[in-house]
């Protein structure tokens, strides 16, 4: 009994976004939104396999709870993560749910699962094996100060500069963070450089969606352009367009 009171006393309630991911049709939107892209309520709907009306009760739910937003252009109403922390907070525990086994199902949904492992956007930084062997190597190089507390060096801060990668001003948001992978059960860069790096990386071609999933895939100029900044071996199994059809 006084344990439940000294946990009331702490003035958070814990329980209510415990329960507001209790369910799994809102837990199978939350991942599905980790693209860091705004869903209408129909393509959630299709994605986690519920009725339209289902979904709709679900997602009010999740903007009430704080987790998403809601944004209306028109007749149309897009769903998006609230702020990185709530991304933080979802890929975090997917580190640490239990992994179903896949059941019977199409082999271009097994290769979407393994494009995912491989390379994927987790809100806006990289993730999976690619994101990875992206922060190894910046922490190899001396880039990353990769400790108990995470921070850009001065190296990398210039290496940033070279790149012609933009950094944001001074925001509530760290420059760098660890975020902890589901797939890999590692941390891999996020915070803001995390956030640049992946936002250059796309703009210069490098990487590329896969169809309108958040997996992405290394085109032949990321590949020069990673083993050239970065050290990232030719060799290195990155994903490619030729295995988007695994």
């Amino acid at each position: 009994m006084d344990d439940q009171r000294e946990s009331r006393d702490v003035g958070v309630d814990l329980a209510v976004v415990a329960r507001l991911l209790a369910d799994g049709t809102r837990a199978d939107f939350c991942l599905a939104l980790l693209d860091g892209r705004a869903w209408t309520a129909k393509e959630l709907a299709h994605h986690a396999g519920v009725a339209a009306s289902s979904a709709t009760e679900h997602l009010n739910v999740l903007v009430r709870g704080g987790l998403l937003v809601e944004e209306r252009h028109g007749r149309h109403r897009y769903l998006r993560m609230a702020d990185p922390r709530v991304m933080a907070l979802i890929e975090s525990l997917a580190a640490l749910a239990p992994h179903r086994a896949p059941g019977p199902r199409s082999l271009s949904g097994s290769g979407r699962q393994r494009a995912l492992a491989r390379a994927r956007l987790c809100y806006d930084h990289l993730a999976g094996e690619l994101g990875l062997a992206v922060t190894d190597s910046m922490a190899d190089r001396g880039l990353l100060g990769w400790g108990a507390d995470p921070s850009l060096t001065a190296k990398g801060a210039a290496w940033i500069g070279d790149l012609g990668i933009a950094l944001p001003d001074a925001s509530r948001r760290p420059l760098v963070r660890a975020c902890l992978d589901w797939t890999e059960r590692r941390p891999h860069l996020g915070g803001a450089v995390g956030a640049a790096v992946c936002g250059h990386a796309l703009a210069a071609g490098w990487l590329t969606r896969i169809g309108t999933t958040r997996a992405l895939a290394v085109t032949d100029l990321g590949r020069r352009e990673l083993r050239e900044h970065l050290g990232l071996p030719a060799t290195t199994d990155m994903p490619s367009r030729d295995q988007e059809a695994d």
